[in-house]
Order: C-alpha cells, then structure tokens, then sequence
C-alpha cells in the first residue's frame, strides 16, 4: 500500500472563495446541502480528493461562519495542511484571525496562503491584501509561507497553487499506535446502513477487526472500508477513511465519537497546558469553557495549577479542565477551548493527562510541577500520580511509561511509592516486636493490614520479598521479622522459659496440652516461650496429643530404628508395645513420625526411609 498523501484543509472568513477554490482544484462542489446551495455558504464539513501534480491530496472543505467554528474545528483536527483563502477583496476579517489561532493551536504546520477572487482588483491592491496577510501570519506556522493570489473563475494562479500544493507533505502519524478515528461525518448507504468516516489518527485497521465505539464503550466490528471512494481491506494512519460497522446501537454512531482498537481513557477530567490566542481575549481560572477536541465537545470549566489569573492573549497555563461529559483523548492530542456566550475562541491547549484525579486547592503547587516535568516528557509523573494502585498491564501500556517503576507482582509502581510502602511495612514490623516482644515474627496476613492492607495478596506478598532481598527482613516458615530483631529474656522470662521446658520434657512420650501447662505455669508469657522453645526445636507439637519434648522424641527415634534392624515393617500393635503408649497416643505419634520423614506408612504397618 502507498504511502497516504497529505490531507490538506481550507480556513478562512465566510464568503472568501474557500469551496469555489475546492471546486476550481477537484472539479467537485462540495456545497451539497439545499440550505448551503440557497445561502451560497458552506455549513456542514465537505471532503473530496484529487490528483495534483502526481500527488493524491484529500480535501477538507470547512465552513468560515463566525456560527460554525466548532464545524471548522472538527475538520481542522485532521488537516496536515491547510490552505488559508483571503479575499484580495476584503483582506483580513475576523475568521481569517480566529482560523490562523486554531490551526496554530491544533499543530497545523504548514500550509499556503491563497489570495481568492485576484481577478476582482488590481495590482496595487492585490499587493495591500498580500501585505495585509503577511502582516497577520508573521510569526506563525505560515511565516514565510507561498502567498499566491488565484481566480477560481479565470483559472489565475492556480497552476502556480497546484504546485505549491503538490510540495506539501503529510503529517508524521503513529501506525504502530492503536487504531484511532475520531468520527466527523456519519450518512447512509442503501444495503449498508450507516457509515462513518474521519482522518486516521493512529493506528491501522483491517476488515473484520472488532472496535470500541468511544465514549459509549460499545463493541462493534468493521464490515467495509473505504479510501477515496475506493474499497480496501487495510487502512492507515493518515489516510481519510469511510468505515462501515456492524454492531452500533441506533444513534451511536455519530460525528463527535471515536472508534479505535482499543479502550482509549474516557474521561471528564483532564490535565493540560493552556496557551491564549495572541489576538485573542483573556481567560480567568473557573471560567466556563467549551472544550473542542477531535471532532468532539463538551461544555466543562477551566481550573488554573497557578495562580495567575486571568490569562491574557499570547501567554499559557497548566490547569485542569472538568468536563459535564466525557471526551476521549490521550497524552498529546491538542484541543481548542472557546466562551461559550458570547462565543469566541480563547486558546488551545495540549492534553498532558487524561487519567488526573481532581486537582485540590492545597495541592495546586505540587500539580504545577508535575505538569511542567509531564511536558518536559517525564512520564514517571503517571506513575507517581497512580499512587498506591500502581499500573496494571493495559495501563502502562496506554501511558507509555515504558520499564519505569519498579514491579510487585502484577503492578507496576513509581519508585517513590515503593519506598513509601516499604517503610510503612518496616514500621508496622518494628510496632509488632514492641507489642510482642517474646514473638519470633508476624504472621503475613497479620502484617497485610493498615497501611498496607490495600493491596492485592499477591502485590503485599511481593512488597515483602522485596524487603527479605534487601536484607531487611526474614521470612521463617509463616513469620516474618526484621533482620536485626532477637528475643531477649530478662531474668523472670528466663526462669519461666526454663520451668516450661522442664514441664514439657517431663510429660515424656504421653505429652503435656497446653491447658495442663497453663494451669501449672499460670503467665500470659508462658505461650510465647513455649513458641520460641519450638522455633529452636526444642519441644514440638505432635497432632491433638500436645507438646512433647525433643529428647523424647529422640529416644522414639532410636527405638523405632533399632526395631528395623530386626523387623521390615512396624504395625499399631508391635508400635503400642515399642513405646509403651495407649493406641490413642500411638496413633498420633506414628503420624508424627511419617511427618518427620523417619518412617513410610504402607497399608496398616510402616517401613523404614
């Protein structure tokens, strides 16, 4: 497949020769509506394409009515270039100024200005005009920029503007994006129903592929594609597209909403950075706004991250925009904000972050400075700014964050929150040693709490291990500890700890419960030593009987190997005789015996391992 061609668009005041100059280029009249034939005005966005010099152009037609900016806005969001028609008549009008700003705003870049209907005066003042336009694009996009001055009537200067035409290139777009098409134009088709169409901003897309309809979250699936009127299987970013899909709800589909590959942020609330149009008005923090983005709207209001206050023309702002509905937009994507009454457009901006939560007054200093390292391209902001949620796959993927952060399980952080999680845990660690102090450790779930019992079991499991390979904590069996922490007895825990260890060792092989011990060593303390005296394996739990000593244990041991060297199997009875226990205790014992590894049951008897 070709590489797609530029996509070029028309600006300008209304009645300035804008769809008699596409018509002069294309051959087509793309003023098709009985009201824009009637009034001799464009209203609703016309497209049509057309060989130059060789090139294969698309065609933008936008109305100039000071009425239907936002119609000229969606159009303008899928120009690569514009042409910007001035009368040699009239000269600079109001729209001609609003249209410079909003190209400028929406990263428009280049362009040819056209001085329509030259056959109308002379040379002297087609030289006024020329200076007159000059005069307004200076220091803009289309500073130095080809004047040509053109007759759509006469066919003057439109060799020389099809040339300049065919030297202007498309706009470098991401393909390896997620498909994108924000919708500016729905009709139908007999057999077909209804179509959409809209300039490809990321992305590529195949017959058959399933879509998002966006903001609406609705499935859909492509069942024809169109480029130019001619049918593919497989279109580009950069490319205008019509785009047949089935699956739509009645009156989803419709211009204003994006179909893409993917569940692009949805959001009423984003990030962005603000820059006032050089001629136009100032715009104060809380104003009400109306938000043109793509070939979206919605009405919102603005909140400054300053406290400058208002914006005036040629100056720029980070600030926050809360919307009344939700737009679609990723980081990047430029947008226009206008006064909604009297309506005028007041600036463009760039979003820097479609996920931000509301934005605090306390906290305006801190969002100022992240804002500033957003758009100096820091995107560990988005990290930081997902707290202690962290990222999952797909939402590190939509933020492009790359090998940032660090990784807990499935969850991505911002190094910042590790640390503030980990110190977190290193305190609540540090609190359970204090409280009990005869403990070797916590148990997990004890610790998976509080300040930290927010995170998925597997994250706060990985939190820990990050810990134990810092050398900061140990894991022993279920307990954890600091690494430093030790039991420490003073002289009464000490004496209690040695007259429990006597109690156990005493019970012999019929073993001791720990309600019989707590009834001769009446003290609270008494559990967590007999707890430390296992951890040393000095004493050990065997099944419902209670606690039993090790050195009677070792001398089961010897006596149950010393069977062996007689005997190959050991049954219930020959144990009960060996040990001198009721079969209330034997059972058990053999049970502990298996566990530990000295013994296999096979059947009804044991073999030695």
């Amino acid at each position: 497949m070709s590489a797609p061609g530029p996509i070029v668009g028309t600006a300008g005041h209304v009645d300035h020769g804008k769809t008699a100059l596409i018509t002069a280029l294309t051959g087509q009249n793309l003023d098709a509506l009985v009201e824009e034939q009637a009034r001799g005005i464009t209203i609703a966005l016309g497209f049509t394409s057309a060989n130059i010099e060789g090139t294969s152009v698309s065609f933008i037609d936008v109305p100039g009515h000071e009425s239907l900016v936002r119609t000229m806005v969606a159009g303008a969001a899928g120009m690569d270039a514009v042409l910007l028609c001035v009368s040699a008549v009239d000269g600079v009008m109001p729209q001609t100024i609003e249209h410079v700003g909003i190209c400028e705003s929406l990263g428009i870049r280049s362009g040819i200005v056209v001085l329509t209907m030259a056959d109308q005066v002379d040379e002297e003042l087609l030289e006024l005009a020329e200076a007159d336009v000059e005069d307004l694009v200076s220091g803009t996009f289309l500073d130095g920029a080809p004047v040509i001055g053109v007759s759509s009537l006469t066919g003057a200067g439109m060799a020389a503007l099809r040339a300049a035409i065919a030297q202007l290139s498309p706009t470098s777009r991401k393909i390896e994006g997620p498909f994108r098409l924000p919708v500016d134009r729905v009709f139908s088709r007999s057999g077909f129903g209804d179509i959409a169409s809209g300039t490809v901003w990321s992305g590529d897309v195949r017959l058959d592929s399933p879509l998002w309809l966006l903001p609406d979250a609705e499935r859909v699936r492509v069942r024809g594609l169109h480029v130019h009127g001619v049918e593919v299987d497989h279109a580009v970013a950069g490319q205008r597209l019509a785009i047949n899909v089935a699956g739509a709800t009645k009156g989803a589909l419709r211009r204003g909403v994006t179909l893409a590959s993917s569940p692009l942020p949805t959001t009423h609330i984003f990030d962005a950075k603000l820059s006032a149009l050089p001629r136009g008005e100032s715009l104060s923090d809380g104003d009400s706004v109306r938000v043109l983005l793509g070939t979206s709207e919605a009405m919102g209001r603005v909140n400054f991250a300053s406290e400058r206050d208002p914006l005036v023309p040629g100056t720029s702002v980070y600030a926050q925009l809360r919307l009344d509905t939700p737009l679609t937009c990723v980081p990047g994507d430029r947008f226009i904000v206008r006064r909604p009454s009297p309506e005028s457009t007041l600036a463009g901006g760039v979003v820097l972050d479609p996920w931000a939560k509301r934005m605090r007054t306390k906290n305006k200093k801190q969002a100022l400075t992240e804002l500033k390292r957003l758009e100096q391209g820091d995107r560990t902001v988005l990290l930081e700014r997902a707290e202690e949620d962290g990222l999952i796959d797909v939402d590190v993927q939509q933020r492009s964050v790359g090998d940032l952060g660090i990784i807990l399980a499935d969850h991505r952080f911002a190094a910042s929150i590790v640390g503030r999680l980990e110190g977190r845990l290193l305190d609540m660690m540090a609190e359970f040693h204090n409280a009990q102090p005869l403990s070797l450790g916590a148990k997990r779930r004890e610790l998976h709490r509080d300040g930290v019992g927010h995170l998925p079991p597997r994250v706060f499991d990985a939190l820990v291990e990050r810990l134990v390979d810092a050398g900061l904590a140990v894991i022993a069996g279920p307990l954890v500890r600091l690494i430093h922490f030790k039991v420490h007895l003073d002289d009464v825990q000490e004496k209690l700890s040695q007259k429990t260890l006597a109690a156990v060792e005493a019970a012999g092989l019929d073993g001791i419960k720990l309600a019989d011990l707590m009834e001769r060593l009446p003290n609270p303390e008494m559990v967590s030593l007999l707890h430390l005296h296992s951890a040393a394996g000095r004493v050990h739990r065997v099944g419902d009987l209670g606690w039993f000593g090790q050195n009677a244990l070792d001398g089961l041991v010897v006596k149950v190997r010393g069977w062996f060297s007689d005997n190959d199997s050991l049954d219930a009875q020959a144990f009960k005789q060996l040990s001198g226990q009721s079969r209330r205790t034997a059972i058990p014992l053999l049970e502990w015996l298996d566990a530990s590894g000295i013994t296999a049951r096979q059947g009804d008897s044991r073999k030695l391992r």
